[in-house]
């Protein structure tokens, strides 16, 4: 899902970037309190991972300015303040969740995906349609009791239209959450629908992930 990094210190974003989309995520990145908001304020993201430290504007003040407006993106904050009053500062602003430098990636990946299935009554621990399963936390998928074996992309094409089964979305919409970008050619979602579909239905003679021409794509909620 889409993820926005707010964090100043460049090598420590661009590191969180790389593991993050390792793991499937789509990340953008802001290096400052102003771009952050502003990013923020106009992305569909589905979590913030917010600094403290920031220049131009602290990620206390980004925090505070969108629970003002009303926006609900779910917020983790991190910073190398480990004091309890400064947590309880963040948490009081509207924070989500908080993580102290250093801090383990491996809980940085699990509170992520905790925070995304609290904001939704759409974001259940394991997401499914008919027999089709997918495990995001243990990075599973499943068609009855057999395992299908995915790579990272498919992982992520397949959990997105998953999170939105039923819907028809977009070439774009899916460039946007799966590949992070609108430059990438359309036509590789296409490729990678036909990769899916090899795996997810071919082998089981079903037919859950169908074309809408003209349109996009739909993942069927009863599995196909």
């Amino acid at each position: 899902m889409r993820v926005l990094v707010v964090e100043d210190e460049r090598r420590m974003a661009a590191a969180l970037q790389r593991g993050l989309q390792a793991e499937g995520f789509a990340v953008d990145l802001a290096h400052d309190g102003e771009e952050g908001l502003h990013a923020a304020r106009n992305g569909d993201y589905d979590v913030v991972v917010l600094d403290i430290m920031l220049p131009r504007l602290s990620g206390y003040n980004v925090c505070k300015q969108l629970r003002a407006e009303e926006n609900w993106v779910p917020i983790l904050m991190l910073s190398a303040k480990d004091g309890e009053y400064d947590m309880a500062d963040g948490l009081d602003l509207g924070a989500d969740d908080y993580l102290t430098k250093p801090f383990s990636y491996v809980v940085l990946v699990a509170r992520l995906r905790a925070l995304m299935r609290r904001d939704s009554g759409r974001r259940p621990s394991v997401l499914a349609a008919g027999d089709l399963a997918l495990d995001p936390a243990r990075r599973r998928v499943t068609r009855g009791e057999q395992a299908i074996e995915l790579t990272p992309r498919e992982f992520a094409l397949l959990e997105y239209l998953l999170r939105r089964r039923d819907e028809v979305v977009s070439k774009s919409e899916i460039l946007e959450h799966v590949w992070d970008t609108f430059d990438t050619d359309p036509n590789v979602v296409e490729v990678y629908v036909g990769y899916l579909r090899r795996k997810i239905d071919a082998p089981f003679g079903r037919n859950a992930l169908q074309t809408v021409r003209g349109a996009g794509y739909r993942l069927a909620g009863d599995g196909g």
